[in-house]
């Protein structure tokens, strides 16, 4: 019998995101993967503007809310919030 390779994702943390849910079903159900793509996006979006204000000690940058985006994917177009930032022109 082969044996089973080790998940890149731990089973437990899995279950947790499948909420209850069959593996086949939530394959089956673009309502979940698209809720799992949109809040990948807007995390990996939150770490870039993270990355981004906290790269420089003398930028006057600041967070200044989010703005929407659709965007399209295999499974149907989802709503994202991308945030912004705001900044703050020095006078010469």
């Amino acid at each position: 019998m082969a044996r089973r390779k080790a998940p890149s994702i731990p089973d437990d943390l899995l279950d947790q995101l499948l909420g209850g849910m069959d593996a086949a079903s939530a394959l089956n159900s673009p309502d979940w993967m698209n809720t799992l793509k949109k809040a990948l996006a807007e995390r990996a979006l939150s770490a870039e503007m993270d990355y981004h204000l906290g790269g420089d000690a003398e930028a006057e940058n600041s967070r200044n809310g989010y703005g929407r985006k659709t965007v399209a994917t295999g499974t149907g177009k989802i709503d994202i919030e991308v945030p912004r930032d705001r900044t703050e022109v020095l006078p010469v």
